[in-house]
């Protein structure tokens, strides 16, 4: 049996792509590593933010729609992201940081059995530093032209926050399908391990009942979770599969293979390969400068220019 060693990306939905750029490489200090569309809709920009390569486990992916709306917040939703920071200085720095650039935030606190800070974007999507005490996604490199000091800079995706109102549900598709563990559980929080002891794959559930969450401007699409190449992906096509899930089945995004699926509280989960990665249309020095499409969509690139606002 094949283990998932972590999370891969998780995409979210933003009103201004531009906005959006400055707060999550000019404030978070991400590099962007592919300035794209939305394959499914070209029309709209997918951002991708990360480490030196945007390796797997690094990924901040945004679908930008002008037109969206407010996010009513709910149940049945993927509600907070845990970003990793090297140590509780880093957090101090991060404190002095946000309050420079105005980014709502509270003080030093503990998530999830960790020391960590939790903050918002501009368009209110909910995050959360986490003390990484040594833990990153194995690939995660520095980004040397990043404005954050290296000794400070985001080291990848800790911890996603899932709100469901049938915890049970999500549990059984965690830990029965997918091989996680189970490393706490109280009346209405249970917390799961892809890897046992290691943040990178740890994924917290909390209990709320009530409305479904109709999602907006800062708003979580999915969550994609690891998997190393196609024979592990077909692998788990087959698991889904057998578990009743309707799967999208195998889909090559070009930089990567996946599949999604939505388990029983509606939450959309996409399982993607390590690679090819970002660099298989461009060099590491230059990632993210121009706009990149996929081979079936070059044809109709003068089309796709036209219809984007430019990014700084």
């Amino acid at each position: 049996m094949y283990t998932i060693p972590g999370h891969h990306h998780i995409s979210m939905v933003t009103k201004n792509a531009n906005e959006n750029n400055r707060f999550y490489r000019d404030v978070l200090g991400l590099r962007r590593v592919k300035m794209t569309v939305n394959q499914d809709d070209p029309s709209m920009y997918h951002l991708f933010y990360g480490d030196k390569t945007g390796s797997p486990g690094t990924e901040l992916t945004f679908f930008e729609i002008p037109m969206v709306g407010h996010t009513h917040r709910g149940t049945n939703a993927i509600t907070r992201i845990g970003l990793l920071v090297p140590s509780e200085e880093s957090l101090s720095y991060w404190e002095e940081r946000f309050d420079t650039y105005n980014v709502l935030h509270g003080g030093i606190t503990t998530y999830a059995n960790r020391t960590a800070m939790k903050f918002e974007d501009p368009e209110g999507l909910q995050m959360v530093l986490l003390v990484a005490n040594g833990e990153k996604a194995d690939h995660w490199e520095t980004w040397e032209k990043s404005d954050v000091p290296a000794e400070h800079q985001i080291q990848g995706m800790g911890s996603v926050e899932i709100t469901v109102r049938r915890l049970d549900k999500l549990a059984s598709t965690l830990t029965d399908m997918f091989g996680y563990t189970e490393v706490s559980r109280s009346e209405r929080e249970a917390i799961f391990q892809s890897v046992p002891g290691q943040v990178f794959g740890e994924i917290v559930v909390k209990y709320l009942d009530g409305p479904t969450e109709r999602p907006g401007r800062g708003s979580v699409h999915h969550v994609a979770i690891r998997v190393k190449n196609d024979e592990e992906l077909q692998y788990w096509e087959e698991q889904v599969k057998e578990r009743g899930f309707r799967s999208s089945g195998i889909v090559d995004r070009f930089y990567f293979k996946s599949l999604y699926f939505r388990e029983s509280n509606g939450i959309l989960f996409e399982i993607a390969t390590d690679g090819p990665g970002f660099t298989v249309d461009g060099d590491v020095e230059h990632l993210g400068e121009k706009l990149d499409l996929p081979p079936f969509l070059e044809e109709k690139r003068a089309e796709i220019e036209a219809n984007l606002a430019p990014i700084e």
